[in-house]
């Protein structure tokens, strides 16, 4: 690590050693130029507990996958708090502790692994100055139990941090999730079942720390195998959706349709957590001679259309999990689908609304309630018809 690095390091932490050094009941909130917050919990000096970040639900399914595998994740519903606090996980770990369904060592193990990713995070800033700090007292939590692990993580977020540079990964955040964009040239240089393998993980559902718990490897390894595919456009890297503890399960019911059968009839798509809209759009779209793909679960979506390549992709502005403004900026990030047009389903005929959409890379919009007439004049506008046996003058042209 340069000696500029370890001077930010050093600013970084300064306001955690005073923390330490003043023993203080009080909870540290840290906060970046875009609004995203971290909060620090102390008692007595020690930091018993951190929490904010990107992803705070996978990361605490993470951490209770690797370390307490008896435990049933689906299952948490009795033992999880009120999810608007700050503090819920710290609570859910607590009733789990009381109640003897984990035990000390996997709390404590639970406690590291969360502070340091998240003082990983941190070291991810690109200016620490930006950085702003507020103190807070209105929340003290006590440890859970008494822990004999001292307060190390600065000296590990500064190894992990060197370690992941020396790699060549300090442009890439452990909170992005790969994709393979290129499977063809995959499948020439791995054997089937390795490619069935990949495809099943790489497949822009898990960031790079969802990975590492499956595989059963550091982070760090697996981001360093998948850089080389990374760097040549194989594989993607997208952000993605944090996910509910508990997770209400949706189908998706989808056509999967290959372009091959008649790659002459036009793929529309559809992203909107509302079945009702989604069988209005199908009903329009298929009576007109194309395929339809519903999608009902907007965190499902991006592997979906990936694997269908849809022409034209409607999708809902307000959906739960992800909002259509960030998956629309997924899947820009997304080569595939750089140039697609995105048309965006809202019920706001508000500029603001306008506005953002074009910000966040929509190509058009469409007023809710759906109708014949609005549906297809934006599919008349943005997809090419060819002609074909079956309908010979119905499309023929690009409008």
């Amino acid at each position: 690590m340069n000696n500029l690095k370890m001077v930010e390091f050093n600013d970084l932490f300064h306001e955690f050693k005073i923390c330490r050094q003043l023993r203080y009941n009080r909870q540290l909130k840290v906060t970046n130029l875009e609004g995203k917050e971290w909060t620090f919990y102390y008692c007595l000096g020690q930091m018993v507990w951190a929490t904010g970040g990107t992803h705070p639900f996978r990361r605490l399914r993470r951490n209770i996958t690797l370390f307490c595998p008896q435990i049933n994740i689906d299952n948490l519903q009795p033992f999880l708090a009120n999810t608007s606090l700050d503090y819920w996980d710290y609570y859910l770990l607590e009733n789990l502790y009381q109640n003897l369904k984990i035990e000390s060592q996997q709390i404590n193990a639970i406690i590291n692994s969360t502070i340091s990713e998240i003082f990983f995070d941190l070291a991810q800033e690109v200016n620490f100055k930006s950085l702003s700090y507020e103190y807070d007292e209105k929340v003290i939590l006590e440890a859970i139990i008494t822990s004999s692990t001292k307060n190390i993580f600065f000296q590990q977020t500064q190894a992990s941090w060197n370690s992941w540079s020396k790699a060549g990964l300090e442009g890439l955040s452990p909170d992005l999730a790969p994709v393979i964009i290129k499977p063809e040239i995959i499948q020439q240089r791995v054997s089937p079942g390795v490619y069935k393998n990949l495809e099943r993980l790489i497949n822009g559902k898990y960031t790079l720390c969802d990975l590492a718990v499956k595989m059963k490897q550091s982070v760090l390894s697996v981001s360093r195998s998948l850089l080389p595919y990374i760097k040549q456009g194989i594989v993607a890297l997208v952000e993605v959706a944090d996910l509910p503890l508990v997770k209400a399960k949706i189908q998706n019911n989808y056509s999967s349709i290959p372009r091959t059968e008649n790659p002459t009839i036009p793929v529309i798509a559809c992203v909107d957590d509302s079945p009702q809209i989604c069988q209005m759009l199908e009903k329009i779209i298929t009576s007109n001679g194309m395929k339809f793909i519903k999608i009902e679960d907007p965190l499902e979506a991006l592997p979906i259309l990936i694997e269908n390549k849809p022409d034209l992709i409607f999708l809902d502005l307000i959906m739960p999990g992800i909002n259509g403004y960030e998956l629309c900026a997924n899947l820009r990030h997304t080569s595939v689908f750089a140039k697609t047009p995105i048309a965006i389903l809202t019920a706001s005929n508000g500029s603001f609304d306008r506005v953002r959409c074009n910000i966040f890379g929509a190509t058009d919009f469409i007023n809710k309630p759906v109708a014949t007439d609005k549906v297809m004049k934006i599919v008349y506008k943005y997809v090419e018809f060819k002609k074909t046996a079956d309908h010979p003058s119905n499309f023929t042209y690009c409008y």
